[in-house]
């Protein structure tokens, strides 16, 4: 008999051991709940500052979008001449493209007339070959 009291024992002892560690894991599970509620929760906060950031800049782009449907066309004489200016500016780009890579003349050289060139005054000979100098601007 003293053997099955203390199988008895020994089995008591696993029960409680056992009952002991179910309780912690139910604690933990619990404390894992509680933080992914606690996640949830604050994702949800996120998720609906999004939206209503979101939402705002869709405003913001449907007004501009507004505002700019209601500007008038320019006249067709300016659309024009913009468009001949692009056209001239892309018709130009290989002579300048080659010009600026060092590879040929300034494209303005080849057609019959001669670079301008302002009269240098005494005490300039030495910024020779410079770009004049921005005018100073006024504060307004």
């Amino acid at each position: 008999m003293s053997a099955s009291v203390s199988d008895e024992t020994e089995l008591i002892e696993k029960h409680e051991e056992i009952i002991g560690r179910r309780a912690e894991l139910l604690e933990q599970m619990e404390s894992r709940r509680e933080q992914l509620k606690i996640q949830r929760r604050q994702q949800a906060k996120e998720s609906e500052a999004a939206r209503h950031r979101n939402s705002t800049l869709l405003q913001d782009l449907q007004k501009i979008e507004d505002r700019l449907r209601g500007r008038p066309l320019p006249r067709p004489a300016l659309l024009a001449m913009e468009t001949q200016y692009w056209a001239s500016v892309e018709e130009s780009i290989p002579a300048w493209e080659h010009f600026l890579l060092g590879k040929g003349p300034h494209p303005t050289h080849g057609l019959g007339h001669l670079p301008r060139r302002g009269q240098q005054k005494a005490g300039t000979a030495k910024h020779q070959g410079l770009p004049p100098r921005p005018k100073p601007r006024t504060a307004r």
